[in-house]
């Protein structure tokens, strides 16, 4: 019989949980290089240099790939064999090793879970607790499947209760543009169709840890009705033309993986969730010869690329930012931002938004600034700031006409598109709304060269600070006039893209 020790499990999660966060699964980076290789669209193809950039800095520096260092996911099948030499339970056991993994002093990964999510929302401080689904199988070992899943990502998850005879495929359809870009695409759509609606959201869950094969796939067909609608929802997703990071282009999706479950005969679950190009998964068995361990992928596997900028960006002082200058940058701009900017996300602006209905002072001038959609990791060793990328701006959408109109403030930085709400201020006010790219976080730090917190120390990572930055690249999604490159941009490659499909027909 297997006896699995405390301290293996223990061990084996944390390490899991450091080794995820700045190493990409490598048929993720084959995929992603696929699309980088492929794709036409410039704005998207420098998305997709920084994103494969910024992993292999990562690999390399052994940082966060991204600075939502996601909330844990844990997929367990244990052994009917298998014997504990323990004093904690299973989930205390797991717990424990997030703690570590995420308190390591070598790589501090991001506190980002919240107790009393509708009360107080009180950071744990140590990402804990996990989410843990747990099966009892045959056998004698415990396979463990660990995943850290970005917030941006989790809030695009869709769940449907179709009738039986509606069209998995036209739903999906239908909700896959309300998604936006918060889930930074490219990435892996995970499907769960069948059983319940909890169960159909596990499966859509435990299907984004399979193997990426779309490339197979397609070379080889389909065998069965559920790759056939793999191959159908590839291809008529990336025909949406979204593009990495919603900016327009050929690669929306890199795989789709759909598992289904029977279910009632009134009733077809149907559950979507996306990965996004954080993706951050890794599996592992124990089998009481001690904890796991993970081996370094070949520095090989990522192209040799450079990011490097075309002749045509703007470089930007913020120190002496006019709103004559601001107002002549245009949808879908490159800028190298260098001087001091704000930053500040949900909590900060709900503080402030606070503090305007009661008439009190703010503890920032906002006048003629840019503020900054981030939630940083903590600092290691010589770092000013840890890996640093933007939150979903979208999420700020309902504070950006007073902020705009009461505090001064000139534009914002985020990730994703804005909402009408937002764009309608936005051109209001003649200011401006600027994307970093989701999922180069450690690549955006290196622009950082100094932090200064200003007001909000109890937010943590969520705390206004004045970031100093040379060279910060940003472009352009909602310029002076409310032109939104994220709806401009697909809107173009849609169309490119079914132009062409008639002559691949033929």
């Amino acid at each position: 019989m297997t006896v699995i020790k405390q301290e293996d499990v223990i061990q084996s999660i944390a390490d899991a949980l450091q080794y995820i966060s700045y190493y990409h699964p490598t048929d993720f980076i084959r995929a992603m290089r696929q699309a980088w290789e492929q794709e036409e669209s410039p704005a998207a193809k420098a998305a997709l240099t920084q994103v494969l950039v910024n992993s292999r800095m990562c690999a390399i520096g052994k940082r966060p790939i991204c600075q939502d260092t996601g909330i844990v996911n844990v997929l367990i099948s244990v052994g009917m064999d298998v014997r504990w030499d323990a004093e904690l339970s299973l989930e205390d056991m797991i717990n424990e090793g997030v703690r570590r993994g995420y308190t390591h002093p070598d790589n501090v990964l991001r506190g980002s879970v919240l107790s009393d999510p509708d009360g107080l929302r009180a950071n744990t401080k140590d990402n804990t607790p996990a989410v843990i689904h747990t099966k009892i199988v045959a056998g004698d070992t415990v396979e463990i499947e660990v995943a850290a899943k970005g917030g941006g990502s989790e809030a695009k998850a869709k769940f449907a209760m179709l009738n039986p005879s509606d069209s998995v495929v036209d739903w999906i359809l239908s909700v896959i543009p309300s998604m936006g870009a918060g889930w930074c695409p490219p990435g892996i759509l995970g499907v769960g169709i069948g059983g319940t609606p909890e169960k159909a959201m596990l499966l859509a869950k435990e299907s984004l840890m399979e193997p990426l094969n779309m490339h197979e796939l397609k070379a080889n067909g389909a065998d069965d009705h559920l790759q056939e609608l793999r191959l159908e929802l590839f291809d008529k997703v990336n025909a949406l033309g979204i593009g990495a990071q919603g900016l327009g282009g050929l690669t929306t999706v890199l795989d789709v993986k759909v598992k289904d479950y029977p279910t009632h005969a009134a009733n077809k679950p149907v559950a979507v969730i996306p990965n996004c190009s954080a993706t951050r998964h890794v599996h592992f068995t124990l089998d009481g010869s001690g904890p796991a361990e993970f081996t370094a992928p070949d520095l090989n596997e990522w192209p040799d690329i450079k990011f490097e900028l075309g002749s045509d960006v703007k470089r930007v002082n913020l120190d002496t930012l006019t709103q004559e200058e601001l107002r002549s940058w245009q949808s879908g701009d490159t800028l190298l931002l260098s001087g001091k900017m704000l930053t500040g996300r949900d909590a900060a602006h709900k503080k402030l938004i606070d503090m305007l209905d009661k008439g009190e002072p703010l503890p920032v001038d906002f006048t003629n600034r840019l503020i900054y959609y981030v939630g940083p990791v903590d600092p290691v060793r010589d770092e000013v700031v840890g890996p640093a990328g933007p939150t979903t701006a979208t999420r700020m959408d309902k504070f950006t006409r007073r902020m705009l109109e009461e505090t001064g403030l000139a534009g914002m930085i985020g990730k994703a598109e804005r909402g009408a709400v937002a764009i309608d201020a936005i051109r209001d006010n003649q200011a401006v709304s600027m994307i970093a790219v989701g999922g180069a976080a450690f690549l955006v730090a290196k622009a950082i060269k100094k932090s200064t917190l200003l007001a909000f120390p109890e937010l943590g990572m969520e705390a206004i600070y004045e970031f100093e930055v040379e060279d910060m690249p940003v472009t352009v999604s909602v310029d002076s006039q409310g032109n939104s490159v994220h709806i401009e941009g697909p809107k173009i490659w849609s169309q490119k893209i079914a132009e062409r499909i008639p002559a691949a027909q033929h």
